[in-house]
């Protein structure tokens, strides 16, 4: 089972037909996107993706502002929304939904926003761990854009602080684990640069809990290509960031095999 998590960037625009190619390409069973929006571009996005096979979908998107970043979650089988308690309270950031994949799990969609000095990115942090301290769903999933990393191997340059290494450390205590470092240790890769210095950053993650941890086989990030080498190679010619692509032993199959990219 594979599933891709990528910030299109915007609602995808005039990039859609070129983004949902490449999603084609990465062939997924369940993708999330993050700045998802209740535009044209965006609804034609996710009418391909049912068109794909990712036909059961779920949005948090606000109809009264279509230009509002949201969030989308598009599979192949049954999705559920669900509610928590301690869920994060930001509009259209945060999508929680059982997938009822052939092994059932729980995916938390996340957009986490940018620090400021309205506070809205460390209460969305301190939702995010009294939900996984609580809980009680089994196998579950949190992935997304949250605009964190881990200070000096996730960053060119100083930007995250001690308050971040918190966050992922209260997370991983709690038993939920940074999937790409489990798999691939202190390698460093980054999954947006900024526009302005060419600093690179790893924002984009997925935690993954102990029921879920032994089924996971690769967690990798690839960069969106047109597959047309008339147009011109840039690494943000879909979008601004990296996607990031997991596969997880899905219970079905004996052979756990399947190409990567």
């Amino acid at each position: 089972m594979r599933i891709v998590s990528w910030n299109i960037r915007a609602g995808g625009g005039r990039r859609v037909p070129l983004i949902a190619e490449q999603l084609a390409v990465w062939t997924p069973d369940i993708v999330m996107l993050c700045e998802f929006r209740d535009t044209p571009p965006s609804r034609c996005l996710a009418e391909t993706l049912a068109g794909q096979g990712l036909a059961f979908q779920a949005a948090a998107i606000d109809a009264s502002q279509p230009g509002r970043n949201g969030l989308l979650v598009a599979s192949r089988w049954p999705v559920r929304c669900l509610r928590a308690r301690n869920a994060p309270a930001e509009p259209c950031r945060w999508l929680l939904a059982r997938i009822d994949a052939p092994a059932a799990f729980t995916l938390g969609a996340m957009h986490i926003p940018n620090e400021g000095s309205d506070g809205r990115k460390v209460a969305y942090w301190s939702a995010i761990e009294r939900l996984v301290r609580g809980w009680r769903r089994g196998p579950g999933l949190l992935i997304g854009d949250t605009n964190s990393g881990r200070p000096i191997i996730d960053e060119e340059s100083p930007v995250f602080g001690p308050r971040y290494d918190v966050w992922f450390d209260s997370l991983h205590r709690s038993g939920w684990v940074d999937a790409f470092r489990h798999l691939h240790g202190d390698e460093r890769v980054y999954t947006w640069y900024s526009p302005n210095a060419g600093n690179g950053f790893r924002l984009d993650q997925a935690f993954i809990n102990r029921r879920l941890l032994p089924r996971l086989q690769h967690a990798g990030y690839e960069w969106g290509t047109t597959g047309d080498p008339t147009i011109s190679a840039s690494r943000t010619i879909l979008s601004d960031h990296a996607a990031l692509l997991l596969d997880i032993d899905d219970g079905c199959s004996e052979d756990g095999d399947r190409p990567i990219g």
